[in-house]
Formats: C-alpha cells, sequence, structure tokens
C-alpha cells in the first residue's frame, strides 16, 4: 500500500512513477476534480459493483479506497482462446492523505455505470475574524 498526499499532480506523478508503470493492468484510471465547495474522486472500475468497494476513514485520517475482484470468471470455449486479455481485474488498494479542509464527517461514496465516485465536501471557511481588545480585569 502506497501513502500519497494530495496534492493536484499528486496522481500524474502516482500514475507515471517507477513504482506504478504508465500503463498498469492493476490500478483504475483516477479523476479528481475540485470545486469551492467539494472534491470529487473518480475510480474507473467497468463492471464492478457497490459490495465490491470499500472505502472508509483510516486510524491515522486517512482516506482508504479498496476494489475487491469478486467478478465472475466464465470459463473458455475450448474451440477458442484469447490471443490478448485486456480485461483483467485484481485486488486494488490505495490511502490518501486527505487535505486539511476536507468535512471527513460528510464523505459520500457511490458506484455508477462502472465509475466509483467519491464526494470530499469541504469545510465551511470562517468568516472573517473581527478584531478587538481584549479587557484586562
Amino acid at each position: 500500500m502506497i501513502r500519497k498526499s494530495w496534492f493536484p499532480t499528486v496522481f500524474d506523478e502516482f500514475m507515471n512513477s517507477d513504482i506504478m508503470p504508465h500503463v498498469s493492468a492493476t490500478a483504475p484510471a483516477v479523476n479528481v476534480k475540485e470545486s469551492e465547495q467539494e472534491y470529487t474522486m473518480e475510480v474507473a472500475a467497468p463492471g464492478i459493483k457497490k459490495e465490491y468497494c470499500r472505502v472508509h476513514i483510516n486510524d491515522e485520517g486517512n482516506l482508504s479506497v479498496a476494489i475487491e475482484n469478486k467478478m465472475e470468471h466464465k470459463e473458455e470455449d475450448k474451440k477458442q482462446h484469447y490471443l490478448r486479455r485486456e480485461f483483467a481485474y485484481t485486488n486494488y488498494q490505495q490511502t490518501y492523505t486527505l487535505p486539511e479542509d476536507v468535512n471527513k464527517e460528510g464523505i459520500s461514496a457511490k458506484v455508477e455505470n462502472g465509475i466509483l465516485t467519491v464526494v470530499l465536501p469541504k469545510t465551511k471557511k470562517e468568516e472573517a475574524k473581527v478584531s478587538r481588545m481584549i479587557e484586562i480585569a
């Protein structure tokens, strides 16, 4: 398991590092978007069901995403065989260090159309602080 900090380029660095070559059958494609209200993480997992996914905050306060390979494998027809097979799914688990402005209590996730989407809402920015003199008693 590799822990990465949450910077805009972390996914590019992760996907193009010596640890993880540019193309890998074991790591799904990941998109991360940011708006004023939230971060949205999309993990491509074609054919995946929500029962195969786990998303949680671990004891260290980091986001852990896991996808288990529980897909049924059909026996191949004896009269034909694959010359190349890229539809292979293995177990995937990744832990991400979250930015300080994530509301960990409000994180949600869903699986739809082969995409695991994790929404990480941002904490509300404190209103401008009012300066004042404190009377000394």
